[in-house]
């Protein structure tokens, strides 16, 4: 295990109508505290383990090189070579925000993974709830587990995994890709790290600061397949339609052929997948 607690900045140069130049050093909260671990087997199960004896920086992020048991949604096991991709969890305090609201955390993450790949790649969308894809290759997962309490977000750990350097999958998932796959290119991960904490620093800012419509507004400006007619299916069979938008409490709503509206929470609908 390494342990690297830095101060981490970066800097805005502004200048204003007289052509008088700022620089701005805005210290980040997302990235300041750095774990790094060459094995473990989840990043979120070591973060949640910390969580249990103590309280650590907000934005600690625990960084692995390989993961044993990697966690995906559902259950599933998050596949990655050893040393070739992005694997953290970062922990957050977001107390202000109610527990009916913390899709707004899911909503200011997948913004911020969103907002790194497509710094490196055009075609990224946000897959409802929280996957991320290229075109219609998912190139990044997200895992975020919230504590609750007297109807509160106590803390949260938001685990994050990006393909990076992977150039060949084994698992069963049907559609990954990475970043090396699509641009022909290797990415140094120090790099990658530090760009990416601070993507997701300024939209957890963003969703701190009380700006909620802009969280909501960007997560469905992003959204994969959102207006287009899809295939779907859900307790009454397959269906066609078209996602309209994701409100704050991440129940999408779905247009049918036959104009009906439909809304769904998780696990009550199914995309019916575009491979590549």
């Amino acid at each position: 295990m390494l342990h690297i607690k830095i101060i981490c900045f970066f800097a805005i140069e502004r200048s204003d109508r007289r052509g008088v130049k700022t620089i701005l050093l805005i210290i980040m909260i997302i990235g300041s505290n750095i774990i790094f671990y060459a094995k473990l087997d989840s990043t979120n199960t070591v973060a949640s383990s910390i969580l249990k004896t103590c309280a650590p920086d907000e934005g600690t992020v625990i960084r692995a090189g390989f993961q044993t048991a990697g966690k995906g949604q559902v259950g599933s096991r998050w596949e990655s070579e050893d040393g070739q991709n992005m694997l953290i969890t970062t922990i957050l305090y977001p107390q202000k925000i109610q527990a009916a609201d913390q899709f707004l955390v899911s909503m200011a993450i997948s913004l911020g993974v969103s907002d790194f790949v497509s710094g490196h790649t055009q075609g990224c969308k946000i897959k409802w709830p929280n996957d991320i894809y290229v075109f219609n290759s998912k190139i990044a997962g997200i895992l975020i587990e919230n504590s609750v309490m007297n109807g509160a977000i106590v803390d949260c750990i938001a685990g994050i995994g990006v393909n990076i350097n992977q150039e060949a999958f084994a698992g069963d998932a049907p559609n990954p890709v990475s970043l090396k796959q699509i641009t022909g290119c290797s990415f140094e991960l120090d790099s990658c790290l530090n760009e990416l904490c601070q993507r997701l620093d300024k939209r957890y800012k963003h969703l701190m600061g009380g700006a909620y419509n802009e969280i909501i507004d960007d997560y469905n400006m992003n959204l994969y397949l959102r207006n287009e007619w899809s295939s779907f299916s859900d307790a009454q069979g397959a269906f066609t339609g078209r996602i309209l938008s994701v409100n704050r409490s991440g129940v999408i709503t779905i247009e049918t052929c036959d104009n009906k509206l439909k809304k769904y929470s998780f696990k009550e609908v199914r995309f019916i997948h575009k491979y590549p």
